[in-house]
């Protein structure tokens, strides 16, 4: 088998204002992503997503071309089924020869950035064609599935505090949730009124709901380290990046100051990052986007990574229909996996993108038993859809 044809389409999708928040983002409008096609002289067709932010909007320009421009030269005519040596192809570029040969990465400027998404986009996409020539879905490629279905957590949350209890309460009822998620940080303007709004969310929803908090990095050490405070008796699931990335010592000084978990790594590239993650101590939990950090194949060593380290895997899933199914596939499969994150905005990328659906059912959502990854693109919506 050869691939014949690579391409990164940038899909720009419009949300309507009903369906609009207002973050740390500012107002999200739009959902953006790259939507990897990879085709096969065997008639089986790929498709992986590559991702410029964490958010919802993001300017993709770029990162389509890195795909288009940069990486598809590298492996058209090359076999889609060698995954390890084509990650390892485009990690390396011009030196992946002697990289290969020698089992040492010699990587140049690309070890980070959108690089590294434009090659999780790809990678995505090359473990969707391996699954469906095989006639088995990723998760079993990787291991199989530890469960048929898995515990999901709602992920929204942006209300003040006089309607943030509401607010969760309408995920809990609208697919049985058992967890959920609020937006914290510089959106609130201080800590202590991210705390209030904790405070009220758990109020409302009592103490048998597991909540989480997430500060998108927001914080400087010290509010993190007074947020934390304020919040301890509020049983969090975990505070989700309290502090930039690029301070990964703040982190670690944060998750020593309190008794609330931490998260991270949505923001992260490669298994490298995490690996100072966890070599410093800085957090909990591991949240890794493959559409960001390198796709499934350095999904899989992330995992092994926090596995070691007896650190847990939660996969940064607000991303399209591609993105979340590979992340289901990996915490279906690690041994660190326990939840999905579940996306309660408006994303288009999700709920228009393919035919299937991830239903979530009593806060569960099922692991599919379709071929590679489970998902059948709707290719008119990526043509409607395409910035250009």
């Amino acid at each position: 088998m050869k691939i014949t044809a690579i391409r990164g389409t940038w899909v720009h999708v419009p949300i309507p204002e009903s369906g609009q928040h207002v973050s740390n983002f500012g107002r999200v409008a739009s959902f953006d992503s790259v939507i990897v096609r990879i085709d096969t002289d065997a008639g089986i067709t790929g498709w992986g997503e590559a991702k410029a932010g964490v958010g919802s909007a993001a300017s993709c320009a770029g990162l389509a071309a890195m795909v288009n421009l940069d990486l598809a030269p590298m492996l058209i005519g090359q076999d889609p089924r060698d995954i390890s040596r084509l990650w390892d192809v485009m990690y390396n570029s011009q030196r992946e020869g002697h990289a290969i040969a020698r089992g040492h990465g010699l990587p140049q400027l690309g070890r980070r950035g959108l690089t590294i998404s434009a090659i999780g986009g790809i990678d995505i996409a090359l473990w969707d064609i391996l699954g469906k020539s095989l006639n088995a879905p990723v998760w079993r490629l990787l291991g199989g599935r530890r469960a048929e279905r898995m515990p999901a957590y709602a992920s929204g949350g942006w209300a003040d505090a006089a309607n943030i209890g509401k607010q969760l309460l309408g995920y809990v009822e609208k697919g049985g949730f058992r967890a959920v998620k609020m937006r914290v940080g510089v959106m609130d303007g201080t800590p202590s009124r991210s705390a209030q709004r904790v405070k009220a969310a758990r109020a409302a929803l009592g103490p048998d709901i597991g909540l989480a908090c997430d500060a998108h990095g927001t914080f400087t050490v010290a509010e993190a380290k007074a947020f934390a405070r304020m919040v301890e008796e509020c049983d969090l699931m975990w505070f989700e990046e309290p502090v930039s990335g690029d301070d990964k010592s703040g982190m670690a000084e944060v998750r020593r100051s309190s008794s609330v978990p931490i998260s991270a790594g949505e923001s992260e590239f490669t298994r490298h990052d995490f690996r100072d993650l966890a070599e410093l101590r800085a957090a909990d939990i591991l949240q890794p986007d493959l559409a960001i950090a390198g796709g499934i194949t350095e999904g899989v060593r992330i995992s092994a990574i926090a596995s070691a380290f007896n650190l847990r895997l939660a996969p940064h899933l607000w991303s399209g229909a591609p993105g979340f199914a590979a992340g289901l596939a990996l915490a279906a499969t690690s041994s660190a996996g326990f939840i999905l994150e579940y996306s309660l905005g408006s994303n288009p990328m999700l709920q228009e993108l393919v035919r299937e659906k991830f239903p979530v059912t009593d806060g569960m959502v099922e692991i599919a038993d379709r071929p590679g990854l489970g998902i059948t693109v709707d290719e008119s919506f990526v043509e409607k859809y395409a910035r250009r």
